[in-house]
């Protein structure tokens, strides 16, 4: 970093208040604004001339925190009014419930809405949720925070609960699953998309049971797009492969790979071969594998 940008960074954008694997970075958003820095820093002699030094610190604090400002400023017009104060005291939130520095640029780059939230009614009703309806214990907030920063701009009472309601109603009874490895199934609409992914399964055939089943087995089938993912791979698996039903069932993972890259040239080599090879190998398995299989099934 710029000895500008580091004095900078030191004075201006960041406190001593943080967790203590981030020791290594000393500080945190801050009032105290040296002009002599900020007018010496080289991302605040680009910046218009017209624009207000308040205006210019908060660009400088959310590019020196990793943060691309045109884009957040883009996405969260709030930010446009927002005073630096805020975003520090949010900074300073976060860290006291374990998220790192390092962390941030990434968070607030994927939802800059973060940067504006009200710490009362916005953000600490989700770390509720997170210590008494997942049990997520308080060292563990960041891997769920990393894992899907959207979980912070979640209404509980609107999107949380009622999406962990419905995924338990379908047999998602593991917490810890759903906090560090589907948070996202948390942050999906249950109306708009969890529900209608669920009836487009059954729309192909599958019983409501089996398409339980299904998203029970491989959770990210609530992620695919209809019209992208399922449409297109399950025309080829019926017209191309003449699949059964009973195969994707099986394996409902299918949808998990790539049509062009995996799906269509296995199936290919297959047939070429004349080896019959059963779903889950035909995709699962190394290249070498495969060549393995389709040798022994020639």
């Amino acid at each position: 970093m710029p000895v500008a940008a580091t004095a900078f960074h030191s004075s201006m954008c960041f406190s001593s208040q943080k967790p203590a694997a981030d020791s290594e970075l000393e500080s945190n958003l801050i009032t105290p604004k040296p002009k002599n820095v900020l007018h010496q820093h080289p991302l605040y002699q680009r910046t218009n001339a017209s624009i207000s030094l308040q205006f210019k610190e908060k660009i400088l604090c959310l590019e020196i925190m990793g943060v691309d400002s045109g884009r957040a400023l883009a996405q969260n017009p709030s930010l446009h009014t927002a005073p630096l104060h805020s975003i520090h005291a949010i900074v300073t939130f976060l860290q006291s419930k374990g998220i790192h520095l390092k962390d941030l640029a990434r968070i607030f780059g994927m939802c800059p809405k973060i940067l504006t939230s009200d710490i009362k009614s916005d953000l600490n009703p989700v770390f509720n949720f997170l210590s008494y309806d997942l049990r997520v214990p308080e060292q563990n907030f960041r891997r769920v925070i990393n894992k899907c920063p959207r979980v912070l701009i979640s209404s509980v009472r609107d999107q949380l609960k009622p999406a962990l309601f419905y995924l338990h109603r379908l047999g998602f009874k593991d917490l810890h699953a759903l906090a560090y490895q589907d948070p996202i199934l948390l942050v999906s609409s249950v109306e708009n998309t969890l529900i209608p992914k669920l009836d487009y399964l059954v729309s192909l055939g599958f019983s409501k049971a089996d398409a339980v089943g299904m998203v029970l087995r491989c959770p990210g089938l609530f992620t695919f797009s209809v019209e992208n993912n399922f449409k297109p791979k399950f025309k080829y698996f019926s017209e191309e492969m003449n699949g059964r039903l009973e195969e994707l069932k099986g394996f409902p993972q299918y949808f998990a790979f790539s049509l062009e890259k995996r799906i269509k040239p296995r199936h290919m080599k297959a047939v070429q071969s004349g080896a019959k090879v059963a779903l889950p190998l035909m995709l699962k398995t190394t290249e070498e594998e495969f060549r393995e299989l389709l040798r022994q099934g020639s």
